[in-house]
Protein backbone atom coordinates (compact mmCIF):
# COMPACT_ATOMS: atom_id res chain seq x y z
CA UNK A 1 0.00 0.00 0.00
CA UNK A 2 1.38 3.40 -0.98
CA UNK A 3 2.31 5.71 1.89
CA UNK A 4 1.38 9.38 1.68
CA UNK A 5 3.94 11.61 3.42
CA UNK A 6 2.46 13.55 6.32
CA UNK A 7 3.21 16.94 4.80
CA UNK A 8 1.41 16.00 1.57
CA UNK A 9 -1.59 14.74 3.49
CA UNK A 10 -1.88 17.83 5.65
CA UNK A 11 -1.64 20.19 2.69
CA UNK A 12 -4.30 18.22 0.81
CA UNK A 13 -6.63 18.26 3.82
CA UNK A 14 -6.18 22.01 4.19
CA UNK A 15 -6.94 22.57 0.51
CA UNK A 16 -10.08 20.41 0.64
CA UNK A 17 -11.30 22.16 3.77
CA UNK A 18 -10.80 25.58 2.20
CA UNK A 19 -12.93 24.54 -0.75
CA UNK A 20 -16.07 24.66 1.40
CA UNK A 21 -15.02 27.46 3.68
CA UNK A 22 -16.97 30.69 3.80
CA UNK A 23 -15.15 33.97 3.40
CA UNK A 24 -15.44 35.60 6.83
CA UNK A 25 -13.52 38.00 8.99
CA UNK A 26 -12.38 41.56 8.43
CA UNK A 27 -8.67 41.18 7.67
CA UNK A 28 -8.28 41.23 3.86
CA UNK A 29 -5.29 38.91 4.12
CA UNK A 30 -7.22 36.40 6.21
CA UNK A 31 -10.44 35.72 4.25
CA UNK A 32 -10.64 32.20 5.73
CA UNK A 33 -10.38 33.38 9.32
CA UNK A 34 -13.21 31.16 10.58
CA UNK A 35 -11.54 28.04 9.16
CA UNK A 36 -8.09 29.16 10.26
CA UNK A 37 -9.20 29.74 13.84
CA UNK A 38 -10.68 26.25 13.97
CA UNK A 39 -7.40 24.77 12.73
CA UNK A 40 -5.55 26.90 15.28
CA UNK A 41 -7.73 25.47 18.07
CA UNK A 42 -7.02 21.95 16.80
CA UNK A 43 -3.27 22.60 16.74
CA UNK A 44 -3.39 24.21 20.17
CA UNK A 45 -5.33 21.31 21.66
CA UNK A 46 -2.89 18.82 20.15
CA UNK A 47 0.02 20.82 21.46
CA UNK A 48 -1.31 20.90 25.02
CA UNK A 49 -2.30 17.23 25.01
CA UNK A 50 0.71 15.67 23.28
CA UNK A 51 3.46 17.91 21.94
CA UNK A 52 4.12 20.06 24.99
CA UNK A 53 4.32 17.13 27.45
CA UNK A 54 6.70 15.33 25.10
CA UNK A 55 8.83 18.48 24.83
CA UNK A 56 9.01 18.74 28.62
CA UNK A 57 10.11 15.11 28.82
CA UNK A 58 12.71 15.79 26.11
CA UNK A 59 14.20 18.63 28.18
CA UNK A 60 14.25 16.44 31.28
CA UNK A 61 15.96 13.50 29.58
CA UNK A 62 18.31 15.10 27.05
CA UNK A 63 21.10 17.25 28.56
CA UNK A 64 21.61 20.78 27.16
CA UNK A 65 24.85 19.98 25.27
CA UNK A 66 23.12 17.10 23.45
CA UNK A 67 20.13 19.31 22.62
CA UNK A 68 22.48 21.91 21.15
CA UNK A 69 24.26 19.31 19.03
CA UNK A 70 20.96 17.96 17.67
CA UNK A 71 19.81 21.49 16.87
CA UNK A 72 23.08 22.19 15.05
CA UNK A 73 22.78 18.94 13.10
CA UNK A 74 19.32 19.78 11.74
CA UNK A 75 20.33 23.40 11.09
CA UNK A 76 23.20 22.12 8.95
CA UNK A 77 20.77 20.03 6.88
CA UNK A 78 18.57 23.09 6.47
CA UNK A 79 21.54 25.05 5.11
CA UNK A 80 21.31 22.84 2.02
CA UNK A 81 17.73 24.05 1.43
CA UNK A 82 18.85 27.62 2.07
CA UNK A 83 21.67 27.34 -0.47
CA UNK A 84 19.34 26.05 -3.19
CA UNK A 85 17.00 28.99 -2.65
CA UNK A 86 19.94 31.40 -2.63
CA UNK A 87 20.74 30.21 -6.14
CA UNK A 88 17.11 30.42 -7.25
CA UNK A 89 17.10 34.06 -6.11
CA UNK A 90 20.43 34.71 -7.90
CA UNK A 91 22.13 35.58 -4.60
CA UNK A 92 25.45 34.15 -5.71
CA UNK A 93 27.62 35.56 -2.93
CA UNK A 94 25.21 34.33 -0.26
CA UNK A 95 24.99 30.93 -1.96
CA UNK A 96 28.78 30.60 -1.88
CA UNK A 97 28.79 31.52 1.83
CA UNK A 98 26.05 29.02 2.69
CA UNK A 99 27.73 26.30 0.66
CA UNK A 100 30.84 26.98 2.69
CA UNK A 101 28.84 26.66 5.89
CA UNK A 102 27.62 23.22 4.86
CA UNK A 103 31.12 22.06 3.93
CA UNK A 104 32.76 23.42 7.09
CA UNK A 105 30.10 22.13 9.48
CA UNK A 106 29.80 18.75 7.78
CA UNK A 107 33.55 18.15 7.90
CA UNK A 108 35.10 20.06 10.82
CA UNK A 109 31.78 20.15 12.68
CA UNK A 110 31.34 16.36 12.52
CA UNK A 111 28.25 16.28 10.28
CA UNK A 112 26.95 19.51 11.75
CA UNK A 113 26.77 18.66 15.45
CA UNK A 114 29.15 21.60 16.05
CA UNK A 115 28.47 24.95 14.37
CA UNK A 116 32.08 25.65 13.45
CA UNK A 117 31.05 27.93 10.57
CA UNK A 118 29.38 30.45 12.87
CA UNK A 119 32.36 30.30 15.21
CA UNK A 120 34.67 31.40 12.39
CA UNK A 121 32.37 34.21 11.27
CA UNK A 122 30.33 32.59 8.48
CA UNK A 123 26.87 34.10 8.88
CA UNK A 124 23.78 31.91 9.00
CA UNK A 125 21.16 32.95 6.41
CA UNK A 126 17.49 32.10 6.07
CA UNK A 127 15.78 31.28 2.81
CA UNK A 128 13.02 28.98 1.56
CA UNK A 129 11.02 28.47 -1.62
CA UNK A 130 8.10 30.59 -0.39
CA UNK A 131 10.55 33.45 0.01
CA UNK A 132 11.96 32.69 -3.43
CA UNK A 133 8.50 32.99 -4.99
CA UNK A 134 7.98 36.30 -3.19
CA UNK A 135 11.40 37.49 -4.36
CA UNK A 136 10.22 37.09 -7.96
CA UNK A 137 7.04 39.06 -7.35
CA UNK A 138 4.49 36.40 -6.42
CA UNK A 139 2.16 37.62 -3.68
CA UNK A 140 1.55 35.61 -0.56
CA UNK A 141 -2.16 35.04 -1.20
CA UNK A 142 -4.58 34.38 1.67
CA UNK A 143 -3.23 33.49 5.09
CA UNK A 144 -3.61 29.81 6.01
CA UNK A 145 -3.30 27.99 9.31
CA UNK A 146 -2.20 24.49 8.35
CA UNK A 147 -2.99 21.43 10.47
CA UNK A 148 0.16 20.48 12.43
CA UNK A 149 2.37 22.93 10.51
CA UNK A 150 0.84 26.15 11.78
CA UNK A 151 0.92 29.61 10.14
CA UNK A 152 1.40 29.79 6.39
CA UNK A 153 -0.13 31.27 3.24
CA UNK A 154 -1.06 29.93 -0.17
CA UNK A 155 2.38 30.85 -1.52
CA UNK A 156 4.28 29.57 1.50
CA UNK A 157 2.31 26.30 1.53
CA UNK A 158 3.56 25.66 -2.00
CA UNK A 159 7.05 26.60 -0.83
CA UNK A 160 6.81 24.26 2.15
CA UNK A 161 6.05 21.36 -0.16
CA UNK A 162 8.73 22.32 -2.69
CA UNK A 163 11.44 22.53 -0.03
CA UNK A 164 10.88 18.88 0.91
CA UNK A 165 12.51 17.91 -2.40
CA UNK A 166 15.81 19.59 -1.50
CA UNK A 167 15.86 18.57 2.17
CA UNK A 168 18.63 15.97 2.68
CA UNK A 169 16.38 14.01 5.03
CA UNK A 170 14.32 13.05 1.99
CA UNK A 171 17.27 10.88 0.92
CA UNK A 172 16.81 8.63 3.96
CA UNK A 173 15.16 5.56 2.46
CA UNK A 174 13.99 3.99 5.69
CA UNK A 175 10.61 5.61 6.41
CA UNK A 176 10.71 4.91 10.14
CA UNK A 177 14.17 6.42 10.52
CA UNK A 178 13.17 9.48 8.49
CA UNK A 179 10.03 10.03 10.55
CA UNK A 180 11.99 9.67 13.78
CA UNK A 181 14.37 12.36 12.56
CA UNK A 182 11.48 14.72 11.77
CA UNK A 183 9.91 14.10 15.18
CA UNK A 184 13.22 14.68 16.98
CA UNK A 185 13.75 17.94 15.11
CA UNK A 186 10.24 19.24 15.87
CA UNK A 187 10.42 18.12 19.49
CA UNK A 188 13.68 19.99 19.96
CA UNK A 189 12.15 23.15 18.51
CA UNK A 190 9.10 22.89 20.72
CA UNK A 191 11.24 22.25 23.80
CA UNK A 192 13.23 25.44 23.15
CA UNK A 193 10.03 27.49 23.45
CA UNK A 194 8.80 26.23 26.81
CA UNK A 195 10.35 29.00 28.92
CA UNK A 196 9.07 31.80 26.68
CA UNK A 197 5.37 30.83 26.56
CA UNK A 198 4.37 32.71 29.69
CA UNK A 199 5.78 35.92 28.23
CA UNK A 200 3.71 35.43 25.08
CA UNK A 201 0.56 34.74 27.11
CA UNK A 202 0.98 38.03 28.94
CA UNK A 203 1.75 40.06 25.82
CA UNK A 204 -0.93 38.78 23.44
CA UNK A 205 -4.65 39.27 24.09
CA UNK A 206 -5.65 37.35 20.96
CA UNK A 207 -2.93 34.77 20.34
CA UNK A 208 -4.34 33.78 16.94
CA UNK A 209 -4.32 37.34 15.60
CA UNK A 210 -0.95 38.04 17.23
CA UNK A 211 0.66 35.04 15.53
CA UNK A 212 -1.03 35.78 12.18
CA UNK A 213 0.09 39.42 12.02
CA UNK A 214 3.60 38.57 13.21
CA UNK A 215 3.88 35.82 10.61
CA UNK A 216 2.68 37.98 7.71
CA UNK A 217 4.96 40.88 8.58
CA UNK A 218 7.91 38.57 9.10
CA UNK A 219 7.43 36.90 5.72
CA UNK A 220 7.15 40.30 4.04
CA UNK A 221 10.41 41.28 5.69
CA UNK A 222 12.11 38.07 4.54
CA UNK A 223 11.11 38.64 0.92
CA UNK A 224 12.89 42.00 1.01
CA UNK A 225 15.86 40.73 3.05
CA UNK A 226 14.80 42.63 6.16
CA UNK A 227 14.17 45.94 4.37
CA UNK A 228 10.55 45.92 3.10
CA UNK A 229 9.20 49.02 1.33
CA UNK A 230 7.24 51.48 3.40
CA UNK A 231 3.51 50.77 3.22
CA UNK A 232 1.42 53.59 1.75
CA UNK A 233 -2.12 54.28 2.87
CA UNK A 234 -5.22 55.79 1.32
CA UNK A 235 -4.55 59.30 2.65
CA UNK A 236 -1.10 59.43 1.06
CA UNK A 237 -0.15 60.16 -2.53
CA UNK A 238 0.95 56.98 -4.26
CA UNK A 239 3.22 57.80 -7.18
CA UNK A 240 5.28 54.65 -6.87
CA UNK A 241 4.86 51.36 -8.63
CA UNK A 242 3.09 48.48 -6.87
CA UNK A 243 5.18 46.70 -4.27
CA UNK A 244 6.71 43.31 -5.04
CA UNK A 245 4.93 40.46 -3.29
CA UNK A 246 2.18 41.02 -0.74
CA UNK A 247 2.12 43.61 2.04
CA UNK A 248 0.34 43.99 5.33
CA UNK A 249 -2.96 45.74 4.76
CA UNK A 250 -4.15 48.73 6.73
CA UNK A 251 -6.53 47.97 9.57
CA UNK A 252 -10.16 48.98 9.00
CA UNK A 253 -9.91 51.74 11.57
CA UNK A 254 -7.55 53.60 9.26
CA UNK A 255 -4.60 53.17 11.59
CA UNK A 256 -1.45 51.66 10.08
CA UNK A 257 -0.34 48.27 11.27
CA UNK A 258 2.97 48.03 13.07
CA UNK A 259 5.80 47.51 10.65
CA UNK A 260 8.33 45.59 12.70
CA UNK A 261 8.83 42.05 11.47
CA UNK A 262 8.83 38.89 13.55
CA UNK A 263 10.49 35.51 13.30
CA UNK A 264 8.42 32.55 12.58
CA UNK A 265 8.93 29.38 14.34
CA UNK A 266 6.73 28.34 17.19
CA UNK A 267 5.14 25.29 18.65
CA UNK A 268 2.49 23.25 16.89
CA UNK A 269 -0.50 25.51 16.75
CA UNK A 270 1.65 28.51 17.71
CA UNK A 271 4.23 28.53 14.95
CA UNK A 272 5.22 31.45 13.02
CA UNK A 273 8.30 28.72 9.86
CA UNK A 274 12.22 31.79 11.29
CA UNK A 275 14.99 34.25 11.78
CA UNK A 276 15.83 36.97 14.22
CA UNK A 277 13.53 39.94 13.78
CA UNK A 278 11.26 41.78 16.17
CA UNK A 279 7.66 40.73 16.85
CA UNK A 280 4.58 42.90 16.68
CA UNK A 281 1.31 42.94 18.52
CA UNK A 282 -2.05 42.80 16.78
CA UNK A 283 -3.25 45.86 18.61
CA UNK A 284 -3.17 49.20 16.88
CA UNK A 285 -1.64 50.75 20.00
CA UNK A 286 2.15 51.17 20.20
CA UNK A 287 3.84 47.95 21.38
CA UNK A 288 4.94 47.67 24.99
CA UNK A 289 8.50 46.75 25.99
CA UNK A 290 7.21 43.32 27.03
CA UNK A 291 5.82 42.72 23.53
CA UNK A 292 9.20 43.44 22.01
CA UNK A 293 10.73 41.09 24.55
CA UNK A 294 8.42 38.43 23.16
CA UNK A 295 9.86 39.00 19.74
CA UNK A 296 13.39 38.24 20.67
CA UNK A 297 12.62 35.46 23.13
CA UNK A 298 9.69 33.46 21.75
CA UNK A 299 9.46 33.75 18.00
CA UNK A 300 13.19 33.99 17.26
CA UNK A 301 13.66 30.40 18.44
CA UNK A 302 14.28 28.28 15.35
CA UNK A 303 15.88 24.89 15.58
CA UNK A 304 16.85 24.95 11.92
CA UNK A 305 17.83 28.63 12.16
CA UNK A 306 15.20 29.79 9.78
CA UNK A 307 12.79 28.24 7.39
Amino acid sequence: MMRIPAIHLCLMLASLALGGCATTGHNPQDPFESFNRNVYKFNDTLDKAVVKPVAKGYNNVVPPPARMMLSNFFANLNDVVVTVNDLLQFKVVQAVSDTGRVLVNTTFGLFGVADVASAVGMEKHHSDFGQTLGHWGIGSGPYLMLPLFGPSSVRDSVGLYADTFTNPMRKVKNVDTRNEAYVTNLTGKRASLLEQENVLDEAAIDRYAFIRDAYLQHRQSMVYDGNPPRQKYDDEDDDSKPDKGSSIEKKESGQPALTEAAPVNAPVGHETSGPDAPVVATSLEPPTPKQFTVVRMWMSQNGEAGR
